[in-house]
C-alpha cells in the first residue's frame, strides 16, 4: 500500500490499511489512520494526526509550519478527523503557540482544490470549501457551513452552523448560524433555506429561523435588544438556539 518511491520517516506511524502514493513524503511524528489514501506528490509534516478513511489528492501540503512571522519553531500540531476529502494543492498549516497550538479539522469535510486553512483554525463537520477558499489564522467554522469559490474569512472570524458564504465574499466579521452572506462588500442575504431543507429541517423550523433573521436584520432594533428577543423565542423554538449562540459568542461583531 506504500509506493516504492514514497519517503516515509522512521518516526511516522502509518496504518497497514493506509495507502501512500508515488513520490509523497511523510515526515516525522505523522500518524495516518486506517483506510486513508494519500495520493502522489503529497507532503505531510508533523506533528500531524490524520484519522481514518480520508482521501488526500496530489500536491497537497499538510501540516507544515504556520505562516506566522511570530512562529519560532514551537511544538504545535494539526489534527484531521475521519472521512475528509482534501483535493489538489490544498494547504493546511499547524497551530501556533500564541493560540491553542493546534489546527483542527473534523469529519466528512469536502475541501476543494487550492483552498488554504491557516494556523489555529477550528473546523467542524460536513463543511464544504470550494476552490480557492482562504481561511486566515484563528478562524472557527461550525458544522455544515458552505464556502463558495474564492470566498474567505478574516483572522479570528467565526462562521456559525449552516451558514453560506457566496462567491468572492471576503468576510471580516462573524457570520451567524443559518445566514447567507454575499455581495461586495459582503452582507446578509437571507438564510440558507435550501441547505436546511436538504438537512431535514421542517417547514415550520425554517419559518421560525426566517422570523429570527428578520428580527435581527429587518426590525431596526439595536443588536442587544434583538438578541434579548431572540433568546426569548429560542425557549419555545429550539432551532433558534444555534442562531442565538452564534450572535452571543461573537467577538468581532456580526455581519450586518
Amino acid at each position: 500500500m506504500i509506493h516504492p518511491t514514497a519517503i516515509i520517516d522512521s518516526g511516522a506511524r502509518v496504518h497497514e490499511d493506509a495507502e501512500i502514493g508515488a513520490y509523497s513524503i511523510i515526515g516525522d511524528d505523522v500518524e495516518i489512520g486506517a483506510g486513508t489514501v494519500i495520493g502522489p506528490h503529497v507532503v505531510v509534516r508533523g506533528p500531524t494526526v490524520i484519522g481514518r478513511n480520508n482521501r488526500i489528492f496530489q500536491f497537497a501540503s499538510i501540516g507544515d509550519a504556520p505562516q506566522d512571522k511570530k512562529y519560532a519553531g514551537e511544538p504545535t500540531r494539526l489534527v484531521i478527523g475521519d472521512g475528509n476529502t482534501i483535493r489538489e494543492c490544498v494547504t493546511i498549516n499547524r497551530g501556533t503557540a500564541q493560540d491553542r497550538g493546534e489546527t483542527t479539522i473534523g469529519n466528512d469535510n469536502w475541501i476543494m482544490a487550492y483552498a488554504h486553512i491557516a494556523h489555529d483554525c477550528v473546523l467542524g463537520d460536513h463543511i464544504i470549501l470550494a476552490n480557492n477558499v482562504a481561511l486566515a489564522g484563528h478562524c472557527h467554522v461550525a458544522d455544515w457551513v458552505i464556502f463558495a469559490g474564492f470566498s474567505g474569512l478574516h483572522q479570528f472570524c467565526r462562521a456559525g452552523a449552516h451558514a453560506f458564504l457566496g462567491k468572492y465574499a471576503g468576510v471580516s466579521q462573524d457570520v451567524p448560524a443559518y445566514v447567507m452572506v454575499g455581495g461586495t462588500p459582503p452582507g446578509p442575504r437571507g438564510i440558507n433555506s435550501e441547505g436546511l431543507k436538504r438537512r431535514g429541517f421542517t417547514a415550520g423550523q425554517i419559518a421560525n429561523i426566517k422570523q429570527g433573521y428578520k428580527l435581527l436584520y429587518r426590525s431596526g432594533l439595536k443588536l442587544a435588544d434583538a438578541l434579548a428577543q431572540l433568546e426569548e423565542l429560542a425557549r419555545e423554538q429550539p432551532e433558534l438556539e444555534l442562531f442565538v449562540a452564534s450572535i452571543r459568542d461573537s467577538s468581532r461583531s456580526i455581519v450586518r
